[in-house]
């Protein structure tokens, strides 16, 4: 089947809607009340609400991953563990425990998993498997004094040399985007290698040979929701 131009961008945007996302399309189990988890530094803690969809006791598990980036321990979460009954939340809080100012925004995942509670024994006639369902966010702690920033993604400054585009992210803010890049007026696309860039970062990778004065790439809120297309000047 032939897409024309305009059927491949819609699906490259919804593709990228749906990645960016994550966890929040058809959720089920244990569901948070946001898309992001945001510890403000100011407040040294963050509070979420999570709710049991499913129709019976589970166990909720909470657990915060880092990233390959930034490996430092920077926040603890409580209860770790909770029996939540059907259709019921349970609060979990995010204390910040750095022993130093944070200088920049700092990113972090955090995983909510509930575990179906009752019998999973197979009963005459019938298998019984609890089945776990993970909702996997991000979670940024978020320094004290620093502005909030609705489109940290225009400060960052892109290059092009011997075949290689650079993205650097001078500014203190995690920026979040998808990964596939275009490359104008050339129309050459990109890959980034993750869908964000942290603060201080620069990221490169090889592109082909093309005329290119400007980068059209998908942002995304600090919520993960995609917004308008974005083009920004390259700098040989």
């Amino acid at each position: 089947m032939h897409l024309t131009n305009g059927a491949r961008c819609l699906g490259f945007c919804l593709g990228t809607l749906a990645f960016l996302l994550c966890g929040r399309v058809l959720a089920d189990g244990m569901v948070p009340d946001t898309s992001v988890v945001i510890v403000n530094e100011a407040d040294g803690e963050a509070s979420v609400s999570v709710t049991n969809t499913d129709a019976t006791l589970a166990l909720m598990h909470v657990t915060i991953e880092n990233i390959p980036e930034d490996t430092e321990a920077l926040v603890f979460v409580t209860p770790p563990l909770a029996r939540v009954e059907a259709s019921k939340t349970q609060l979990v809080r995010f204390i910040l425990q750095s022993e130093k100012p944070l200088l920049t925004q700092r990113l972090k995942r955090v995983i909510f998993e509930g575990i179906p509670q009752g019998k999973t024994a197979t009963e005459p006639g019938h298998a019984r498997v609890g089945v776990t369902v993970r909702q996997n966010l991000p979670l940024i702690l978020h320094p004290k004094g620093l502005a909030p920033n609705r489109t940290p993604w225009t400060d960052l400054q892109w290059s092009l040399q011997n075949g290689q585009l650079t993205v650097r992210n001078d500014t203190p803010y995690v920026v979040r985007l998808g990964q596939e890049v275009q490359l104008l007026p050339a129309k050459v696309n990109a890959m980034l290698p993750k869908t964000y860039v942290l603060p201080g970062e620069h990221i490169s990778m090889k592109v082909a040979e093309g005329a290119a004065t400007q980068v059209r790439f998908q942002p995304a809120t600090v919520y993960g929701f995609a917004v308008p297309h974005y083009e920004a000047p390259i700098k040989s």
